[in-house]
């Protein structure tokens, strides 16, 4: 089905006519109060201020009247957000559990819901739900992890591809101390993560592309986590991971790995780190982290509202940014509570002036401006992906 409804989309052409709000740069918002925005078979062909343009546009690209959309006063367009980390299966979840902090948390609620996903039927009616409610809420890209399950993960990128979202859409991979019933071999795990890449490249849908996705260092051995980087250099994939998220999960990495410097070490020497590769959290990385990254181009998905409701600590977005990280924001569904990246960008603004507020009033931190919140949102996004 899927594929006529892609071309479909892609044969369309319209012009909008009306404000336009975007971000070309982190530090201010680019405004256009009247002009247009032409789109030819699914690209956008023209930004203009002011309409002059517009009939020699319509012209050019054989759009007539009835494909000309006037907005309204007080409306604008505005790009989608992205949303640049989100756990599709754990959409049912959304507010409980935030008795615990992330290791109990994963244990007594993620993991026995996530196994329900071996049902397709179940997986069917939640996917559908989360595709729809994240396009309702303005996210026109996101990086879903699916569930270990193959049939379901592959129903996940068909709910994308029908409903017209662009994803990047991970199968999780998980081979150590794994809970019952829900885990896998390493050979399992990576000819089952190949032929899932085989599978949703062979779409041949530009807007719907796996992503390699070992859940996190404390899932995953190296054994796992190096055959996952070679697959990801193979087929020229991204890659999506957990990163100090919370302060027990980095002591019990450290422990796991003794033979690594730091969590960051970790995925370096799996070869996991690439300008390919977005790593959720990152709220207790060191300095020497912070290089590490900055010098693979690995972007990190500040994921505000999760680390405050699981209690993971508070993510400093402005030391991120000065250190060269490409940073954008995640809802963290389940360990958020909300769908929106809106809220997102409203909780990313709370984080960072109380960041400020622990530095002291007299301190030269300066908190994120909504113009940078905005950026994140989307363009910061875009470049993490």
């Amino acid at each position: 089905m899927t594929s006529g409804l892609y071309q479909k989309a892609y044969a369309t052409s319209f012009i909008i006519v009306g404000s336009i709000v975007h971000s070309e740069n982190i530090t201010s918002l680019t405004i256009i109060e009247h002009g247009f925005i032409a789109v030819v078979r699914g690209r956008i062909v023209s930004v203009c201020k002011g309409t002059e343009k517009l009939v020699k546009t319509q012209h050019k690209y054989g759009i007539d009247d009835n494909s000309v959309h006037h907005l309204s006063e007080g409306e604008f367009v505005m790009p989608g957000f992205i949303d640049t980390h989100i756990h599709a299966p754990q959409y049912p979840n959304c507010g409980l559990g935030y008795d615990k902090q992330l290791l109990d948390w994963l244990t007594t609620y993620t993991f026995p819901l996530e196994k329900k996903y071996m049902d397709v039927d179940f997986a069917t009616k939640v996917y559908e739900s989360i595709v729809n409610k994240t396009l309702t809420n303005g996210t026109t890209t996101a990086a879903y992890f699916a569930t270990l399950h193959y049939d379901s993960s592959l129903f996940l990128a068909d709910s994308v591809e029908r409903l017209g979202q662009r994803a990047f859409i991970g199968k999780v991979n998980m081979n150590h101390d794994t809970p019952e019933g829900y885990g896998e071999d390493t050979y399992d795990s990576f000819i089952c993560t190949e032929q899932y890449i085989r599978d949703i490249q062979g779409k041949r849908n530009e807007l719907v592309q796996p992503i390699i996705t070992p859940r996190f260092a404390l899932s995953c051995d190296m054994k796992l986590m190096i055959l996952l980087g070679e697959l990801a250099t193979k087929y020229n994939a991204h890659i999506q991971t957990h990163i100090s998220e919370n302060t027990g999960e980095v002591v019990a990495v450290q422990k796991m790995y003794p033979e690594c410097k730091n969590y960051t070490d970790v995925y370096d020497t799996a070869g996991l780190l690439t300008n390919k590769t977005v790593l959720a959290h990152g709220v207790h990385l060191s300095d020497d982290e912070l290089k590490v990254l900055a010098a693979r181009g690995t972007a990190i998905s500040h994921c505000p509202n999760s680390n405050t409701s699981l209690k993971s600590g508070l993510c400093d977005v402005r030391r991120l940014l000065n250190a060269g990280i490409k940073v954008g924001l995640g809802t963290d569904v389940s360990g958020g509570y909300s769908t929106s990246i809106l809220n997102a960008i409203r909780c990313a603004l709370q984080t960072s002036i109380h960041i400020f507020f622990g530095k002291g009033t007299d301190s030269d931190y300066v908190p994120l401006s909504y113009h940078e919140a905005f950026n994140l949102a989307t363009l910061g996004g875009a470049k993490g992906r």
